[in-house]
């Protein structure tokens, strides 16, 4: 008998749930009562200086209200850092991490500069390993701490080609040759907790079995990231599902930054749960 699929709904406390959360929360909940499997809450808290415990009661508390089931206990990231450390102390033993003292700042000054390489986010890359930087960006200053990141390209010579499943409806679907070097050499261990969100997400993926993926077609190209950092670890790889986005009258994506509408705002306003599923199909 196959084991039951398991989703999982992985919010960020660093504000309350929108449209766009709702979206998500309910393509979840939805697919994985129709598979017959179990649906997971985790708390991606990582980032300590903007998370905050009200935020957390308030996610649970718009899910609930919103019908949204979940299944046993909720994960919440911050208690796990010897997970993801262990991670981090592997990856660098095996030379696949490398100290970075440039700050951001630092690499969007290079942008500036000219033509230079970007992600698929539009950002700057860092030049990496073993591009030198001008020393007065790359010698370490007193007080700023160094970034863990990850030489690409031995972590590429070292898996090989990689590819993914994505059954979504935000873009291509099958079989997707994953390219995480369109990354560059990615940040896997900051100054405020030993695991990035690539690391993080990973790991949680796989002590909690979740079979099935499923969240906003941004992250369609960050799966790179994650599939090679799967192949590095030797982790189960689930199928990905990227749904499409809700847009702002701008054509940008909700979100907090830009102070889309809260749900408990629409809550205030008399919203039940079955109008929040219209407002998100008419979308």
């Amino acid at each position: 008998m196959m084991p039951a699929p398991v989703f999982r709904f992985a919010p960020s406390p660093n504000g309350f749930l929108h449209l766009g959360h709702a979206l998500s929360a309910l393509v979840n909940f939805d697919m994985a009562r129709a598979a017959h499997g179990r649906l997971l809450l985790r708390i991606e808290d990582i980032d300590t200086t903007r998370c905050r415990p009200e935020f957390e009661a308030a996610i649970l508390d718009d899910l609930t209200w919103l019908g949204v089931r979940w299944d046993g206990d909720v994960r919440r990231q911050s208690e796990h850092g010897d997970d993801y450390q262990g991670v981090i102390d592997r990856l660098k033993a095996e030379d696949l991490l490398y100290c970075s003292f440039e700050t951001r700042s630092d690499i969007a000054r290079l942008g500036e500069q000219g033509p230079w390489p970007r992600d698929p986010d539009g950002t700057p890359l860092a030049p990496g390993r073993r591009r030198p930087w001008p020393l007065p960006l790359a010698s370490p200053r007193p007080g700023r701490a160094g970034a863990w990141r990850l030489d690409m390209e031995q972590a590429i010579a070292r898996t090989g080609v990689l590819t993914f499943s994505e059954t979504g409806s935000g873009g291509e679907t099958g079989t997707i040759m994953a390219k995480p070097q369109v990354w560059g050499d990615v940040v896997l261990s900051g100054k405020h907790f030993p695991g990035s969100y690539h690391v993080a997400v990973v790991v949680d993926d796989a002590l909690q079995g979740v079979t099935h993926v499923v969240r906003g077609c941004d992250l369609f190209w960050a799966t790179s990231i994650h599939r090679l950092l799967q192949a590095l670890l030797g982790l189960r790889v689930p199928t990905y599902h990227h749904h499409r986005l809700l847009l702002d009258a701008a054509g940008r994506k909700l979100s907090k930054s830009t102070r889309a509408t809260a749900l408990r705002e629409l809550r205030a306003q008399g919203v039940t749960p079955d109008d929040i599923r219209r407002l998100i199909e008419q979308a």
